[in-house]
């Protein structure tokens, strides 16, 4: 039996926006969304790719269409389920009440139990069905879609190559306050909009057309790609400037041409010094974010310049632990 565990929001929205050279989205056993609420709620709206589950004789039905052994992400949302706790439900709810009838209904103790929350309950019986574990978003619906509203639709059929042609957004490191993407999202004006981006850290040889001239929101650290670039001589610079505007409450996106190497360095840097933890802790921290960015990056610049920006320790070496203790130093392994 698989485990059922808490997706937070932003895991689910670094999901969505995944890719390899086109969306993951358009991957079938990549990600199964499915929303447990009512057929009128879900018409009303839900989150792009989710499949709505239906019920037969109040009873959940598994989705055929998917096949759930080989889905990697499995994740269930209802209304607003935040715990794993017991909750008074109505045994027996009618598919397309509303909020208020079901609340009516609660009060009639005679109808009632303690029940686990519709998303709880039907990712209990997903379980039985994966491999992988089973996700419940955490705040459900309502949560999710008041942090990306972008992400709302009614759409419901998705054909192959609408999802191939997705346009992903900038991923998410610190929720509300750190992205992380490339110089076409950081060009992007609706991606500005729905993030509400205050401030530029360009970590490319190229210029936007955002706050050209202001210096106060843009910083702009013009290195090429190479394996004989140094990144080192900035950091104190790059955590300053992403200290000074988290302080200040602004959103900043982080980038680099393709956003998979400069960019996540030093996103890694300004964590390691932000946190003062290791390069281990950092990369682990960002799991599916930008893993695979960041230790490519560390492996091309360690095979040709080992001391330019980490060190390589023995990871048994009191160094290898001691973390970002300064602003511009990094004395940690990977």
């Amino acid at each position: 039996m698989a485990q059922l565990l808490f997706c937070e929001p932003t895991e689910l929205y670094n999901i969505l926006n995944q890719v390899s050279k086109l969306s993951r989205l358009a991957e079938p056993n990549y990600l199964c969304l499915l929303d447990v609420r009512s057929k009128r709620q879900y018409d009303e709206s839900h989150v792009i790719t989710a499949r709505r589950v239906k019920k037969k004789d109040n009873q959940y039905l598994i989705p055929e269409s998917v096949d759930l052994e080989c889905v990697r992400y499995c994740i269930v949302y209802d209304s607003n389920t935040s715990s794993l706790e017991l909750h008074i439900r109505r045994r027996y709810e009618e598919e397309d009440e509303t909020e208020d009838e079901k609340r009516e209904g609660d009060d009639d103790s005679e109808n009632t139990e303690l029940l686990p929350g519709p998303a709880v309950e039907f990712g209990q019986m997903l379980t039985l069905f994966t491999r992988q574990p089973v996700y419940v978003l955490r705040g459900g619906y309502e949560c999710f879609s008041g942090l990306y509203h972008f992400f709302r639709t009614q759409k419901i059929i998705w054909m192959p190559q609408e999802l191939d042609a997705f346009q992903p957004y900038p991923a998410e490191i610190m929720p509300g306050k750190i992205f992380l993407g490339k110089f076409s999202q950081a060009c992007d004006a609706k991606i500005h909009k729905d993030l509400k981006i205050k401030a530029h850290v360009n970590v490319s040889m190229e210029a936007t057309p955002y706050f050209v001239g202001d210096a106060d929101n843009l910083l702009h650290i013009k290195i090429e790609d190479a394996s004989y670039s140094s990144l080192f001589g900035f950091f104190r610079h790059i955590c300053h400037f992403m200290e000074l505007h988290l302080q200040l409450r602004s959103v900043i996106l982080v980038f680099s041409t393709q956003g998979i190497s400069r960019s996540s360095a030093a996103v890694v840097a300004f964590l390691m010094h932000y946190n003062e933890e290791t390069l281990k802790v950092c990369v682990v921290g960002l799991g599916l974010v930008s893993i695979g960015r960041v230790l490519t990056w560390l492996a091309k610049v360690s095979r040709s310049k080992p001391a330019m920006v980490i060190y390589t320790f023995n990871p048994s070496t009191q160094e290898a632990e001691a973390g970002l203790l300064g602003a511009g130093v990094i004395t940690v392994s990977y």
